[in-house]
């Protein structure tokens, strides 16, 4: 009983209540889990002696890291929206198929890529831009990050499908829990027990270990909506197929901050050196602190959208969004207009480097000037995902990165020196915002439409 009211509440409740209720607990699980690296980075910066250029180092990992998280957001994201679909549609079973194929294909991915990166892991930091000097602090730290991949892995593909059934209390519960015990594992093992980046790294995989248990407990168990069961985990190719034309779209989105991490990081070394490396290690940290909690309002929104969708009511989905679209904006304008207007505020929390702070407070106003209306294209983007619109999703994913970004982090260096590096960001931020709106017009139309065709028809 209590299972089928929280799923009811997705398609009954008032919209302004109920997107508060969700968008809140998934806002405070992204904030927090953006803690793991942060937090790391935050101690690692104030290591005595030898902080600045180990942060130099950590910061050089960030696309691995993010490649892996790429990966579960492909089969987490991807799979959650369908299920959430189905559960309007009250088909509990396929839901579940749907859990368990994206289960599989987490457990294949993580072994696939402990392997890959351990073996290769030398030449893969140096092309994303370590030097000699901060390549040791770097395969220090990714070392032992690798060998909790499996619970990065479940801890973040998973958990959406917990928030995706409505639980997003428990979902948020999940990682504070390994967030917690990451913030007070760090300094132990980092100052006590004086394992320095060893140290960060351990403390990481332990906390996801800790909620990667947490969420297959309840996944498990009576109270979950969908059950994972082992014997929907075998990979059947109709519903893989289904999960990866929709997470593409995120895994893209995700894996191609690795893409453009190796693209920065090596502009920044080849035409200013380590110093303006370490700039971009704190300006990743800051863009996560300004888009998690847009990207948790979205998280927290998008299975109202999907279940109001399966369920036919198209009314709930236009004010669902519009509610979405307003918060987005207004998150990322305060936010990210701090970074433009105050960037000391953020510079002085991850390191004591004067050199350092003076560089990063120079360049972060230029390269934080597009993310302030990045808002727009966020609530667009999980719309899209909520309504299954895997084509379109796909291509704005690709736009901002692969084909705006990447590109003008190359050229513009060649006549702007390591200024044009910083510069190429806000100009693809821009670019994709606009398109992607317009897109979204356009898309929204025919969906609406056809959802109006689909009522009429089962009137008749």
């Amino acid at each position: 009983m209590e299972k089928e009211m929280n799923k009811e509440r997705l398609g009954t409740e008032p919209l302004g209540r109920l997107m508060v209720s969700l968008a809140v607990p998934a806002v405070a699980a992204q904030l927090i889990n953006v803690l793991y690296n942060i937090v790391d980075r935050i101690y690692i910066g104030h290591i005595r002696g030898y902080g600045d250029i180990a942060l130099t180092g950590v910061g050089v990992t960030f696309p691995i890291i993010m490649l892996i998280s790429a990966f579960s957001a492909f089969a987490g994201m991807g799979g959650a929206p369908l299920a959430s679909i189905e559960l309007g549609k009250k088909d509990i079973r396929k839901a579940e198929q749907i859990l368990g194929n994206s289960a599989g294909m987490i457990v294949l991915f993580s072994i696939v890529l402990t392997i890959g990166f351990s073996i290769f892991k030398t030449p893969v930091l140096y092309a994303f831009g370590a030097s000699e000097v901060t390549i040791g602090y770097a395969k220090s730290y990714i070392g032992i990050y690798l060998v909790g991949t499996i619970f990065v892995q479940i801890a973040v593909g998973l958990n959406t499908f917990i928030s995706g059934q409505g639980e997003s209390k428990v979902a948020m519960l999940s990682v504070v829990i390994g967030a917690l015990l990451n913030i007070c594992l760090d300094p132990v093992l980092i100052f006590v027990l004086d394992m320095g980046v060893k140290g960060a790294a351990l403390a990481t995989v332990v906390s996801q270990a800790v909620s990667a248990a947490w969420v297959i407990r309840f996944l498990t168990s009576t109270r979950s909506s969908m059950k994972l069961k082992t014997e929907h985990m075998r990979l059947k190719k109709e519903i893989v197929v289904r999960i990866a034309g929709l997470g593409v779209s995120p895994f893209i989105m995700q894996s191609t901050e690795s893409m453009v991490g190796i693209t920065l990081n090596s502009g920044l070394q080849n035409y200013g050196g380590d110093l303006y490396v370490g700039t971009m290690s704190i300006m990743t940290s800051i863009m996560q602190l300004i888009l998690i909690p847009v990207q948790g309002i979205s998280q927290g929104v998008q299975p109202i959208i999907s279940y109001c969708y399966g369920a036919g009511d198209k009314d709930r989905v236009k004010g669902t969004f519009t509610r979405l679209l307003i918060s987005g904006l207004l998150g990322t304008l305060i936010l990210g207009g701090v970074a433009v207007l105050a960037p000391g505020v953020y510079a002085g929390i991850f390191t004591n480097n004067e050199d350092l702070i003076r560089l990063t407070c120079q360049v972060m106003p230029v390269y934080f000037l597009g993310i302030t209306i990045f808002g727009l294209q966020s609530a667009c983007q999980s719309t899209f995902l909520a309504l299954g619109q895997a084509k379109v999703s796909l291509f704005i994913a690709l736009l901002r990165k692969v084909i705006l970004l990447i590109p003008l982090a190359v050229i513009f260096p060649k006549f702007m020196g390591v200024m044009g590096v910083y510069r190429a960001e806000p100009v693809a931020d821009v670019i994709s915002v606009v398109t992607t709106c317009v897109l979204f017009v356009l898309t929204m139309r025919k969906v609406l439409r056809d959802m109006d065709n689909d009522q009429k028809e089962a009137v008749n």
